[in-house]
């Protein structure tokens, strides 16, 4: 199995090379990138296992990363900053960071902490659903942001994929749609009505049409069954008694 490729989001070199030489030690692939735009290109040509993103960047910001990550791609993030306070973390994680990691940290916690994120998202299928779109003739890898035609690669840049992502997610909502109608509109009366005849005989039961012809009224068969216990009464009786019930 070849090794997982960690990216690196740190505009500090020094600590980018701690993490880096850490993550390298532990077996995993290394790419680094210094800022955010760095960052976005290297996940479309990279297209690493997990992302390790410092939120103070320069230019584009660890959050607007990390909101363009997430239009195309479920690729697990661990984010790392020197802000403290709760609403900060809390703004990471709801932004769809996986985990947060303060500075200054330990290199041996950033560590145990990619190998949890990478085990978590492996064991729960995190990015299995829907990692694949189909936009006519081309394949869309959302986990990784790259774009095939015919296992051709096709270069697009961040914004011209997470537009294709969109389009591909709304046609196969669309076809999803019309599937569901087109199955509710075949369940006609009649269908439904061969259908219920196909249960019962399955069941053992006789089948008897419910529309069409009347069913006989439990008064008339209440009648029916008193007359012949008269008749049957009658014919046990000498018929010069007299004595015999009226029919």
């Amino acid at each position: 199995m070849p090794a997982q490729t960690i990216l690196v989001v740190e505009d500090e070199p020094r600590i980018a090379a701690i993490a880096a030489d850490y993550l390298r030690h532990a077996g995993y692939q290394v790419a680094v990138a210094a800022d955010g735009a760095q960052a976005l290109e290297a996940a479309r040509t990279v297209r690493p296992d997990l992302v390790v993103l410092d939120l103070g960047l320069p230019g584009i910001d660890g959050l607007e990363v990390t909101r363009t990550l997430r239009s195309g791609s479920a690729v697990p993030i661990i984010m790392v900053t020197a802000r403290v306070e709760e609403a900060d973390r809390l703004l990471g994680l709801e932004t769809g960071a996986d985990d947060y990691l303060t500075k200054p940290f330990s290199p041996r916690e950033l560590v145990a902490r990619v190998k949890a994120v990478l085990r978590r998202t492996a064991t729960s299928g995190h990015e299995a659903a829907g990692a694949q779109l189909h936009l006519g003739d081309l394949l869309l890898d959302t986990d990784r942001l790259a774009v095939t035609r015919a296992g051709t690669p096709i270069d697009l840049t961040a914004t011209e994929f997470q537009l294709a992502a969109t389009l591909a997610r709304a046609s196969r909502a669309a076809s999803s749609l019309a599937r569901s109608c087109s199955t509710r509109s075949a369940a006609t009366p009649a269908s439904r009505r061969s259908r219920d005849r196909r249960a019962r005989q399955e069941r053992g039961a006789s089948w008897r049409p419910t529309h069409g012809i009347p069913a006989t009224s439990s008064r008339s068969t209440a009648s029916a069954t008193r007359r012949r216990t008269c008749e049957a009464a009658r014919a046990r009786l000498p018929r010069a008694t007299g004595m015999g019930p009226r029919c």
